[in-house]
C-alpha cells in the first residue's frame, strides 16, 4: 500500500468535505437559489463551520496513524502541524479577521472616497474548529480501511 497516496487523499478528502459543509449549511440558512458565484464563495471560503483546515490536517495525521502507527515519526509529525494549523485558525487567525472587520467599518463611515473596504481572511471559533477535527478523525479512519479494502483487491 503506498501511503502517501492514503494520506493524500484522506488530506484532500478532509478539505473537501469540510468546504461542502459550509456551502450546504449555507443552502439550508438561505433557502433560495445561490447564483453560481455564491456557490464558488462558499466552497472556497476562509472560516466558518467546519474548519478545512482542521478537518483535513486531522484526516492526514489519523490515515498516518493508522497506516505508519500514531508514533511513528510522520504522524507525529502530522500531529504537530495540526496542532500549530488549528491553534493559528482558531486564535491568530480568528483576530485578524474581527480586525478586519473593524477596520472595514472604519473605512466605510469615514468619508475618503480613496479608503476601500479589504479582503476578510476569517478564522474559527473553537466550536468550529472542533467539528472539524471530528471530521477529520471520521475521514482519516474511513480513508484507511477504504484504501485498505481497494488495495487488497
Amino acid at each position: 500500500m503506498n501511503d502517501g497516496i492514503l494520506i493524500l487523499i484522506s488530506f484532500i478528502s478532509g478539505f473537501i468535505i469540510a468546504q461542502v459543509a459550509k456551502l450546504l449549511t449555507a443552502l439550508a440558512r438561505q433557502r433560495e437559489k445561490m447564483s453560481g458565484k455564491e456557490v464558488i464563495y462558499w466552497l472556497f471560503r476562509s472560516g466558518g463551520m467546519p474548519s478545512g483546515h482542521s478537518a483535513s490536517f486531522v484526516a492526514a495525521a489519523t490515515a498516518c496513524g493508522w497506516a505508519r502507527g500514531f508514533t511513528s515519526v510522520e504522524c507525529v509529525i502530522l500531529i504537530c502541524m495540526s496542532v500549530i494549523i488549528i491553534y493559528d485558525a482558531v486564535n491568530v487567525r480568528y483576530a485578524v479577521g474581527e480586525h478586519g472587520k473593524l477596520l472595514n467599518e472604519i473605512a466605510r463611515n469615514d468619508g475618503n472616497v480613496k479608503t476601500k473596504p479589504q479582503k476578510l481572511v476569517e478564522g474559527h471559533t473553537l466550536p468550529q474548529a472542533f467539528v472539524g477535527i471530528l471530521i477529520g478523525l471520521v475521514i482519516g479512519t474511513v480513508a484507511y480501511y477504504l484504501y485498505g479494502l481497494i488495495s487488497a483487491a
